[in-house]
């Protein structure tokens, strides 16, 4: 297995670990919602404070369902994702046009076991020649 397998391997483990230990553990049984987002937690701890609260703006636009919210939180994600992707994947090609690009202005390595005049050339030195 090559390096970058294991690494991956091992990426992926941490990951279900991740979204499997608190189910398992039971973490959060005790409360009404145990996986509420942090603005629902957020919105409980005030009105627990202070129960008058207020909130000094609306939102824009709020979804009808619980789903449509869901579904545009999913696609924020996803466009997102996309755009890492394409920035990531626009870095890599132009590393590797540069890379092709630098590999051919480069004149090609002449092996050591050519002969003399044939490395003396392509090291840019005429061979030496015997004057008659």
């Amino acid at each position: 297995m090559s390096r970058n397998a294991k690494i991956n391997t091992l990426l992926l483990l941490i990951v279900a670990a991740l979204a499997v230990l608190p189910l398992a553990l039971g973490l959060g049984d005790d409360e009404k919602e145990p996986f509420t987002g942090a603005d629902a937690q957020a919105e409980t701890a005030i009105t627990e404070i202070k129960p008058d609260y207020e909130p000094w703006f609306s939102p824009l636009y709020e979804p009808p369902s619980g789903e449509i919210e869901s579904a545009l939180f999913a696609l924020q994600a996803a466009l997102g994702a996309g755009v890492l992707a394409y920035y990531f994947g626009l870095r890599k090609g132009r590393r590797q046009g540069a890379e092709i690009a630098r590999s051919q202005e480069a004149p090609a390595p002449v092996p050591a076991s050519a002969p003399t005049e044939q490395r003396a050339d392509a090291e840019g030195a005429r061979p030496e020649t015997e004057q008659v």
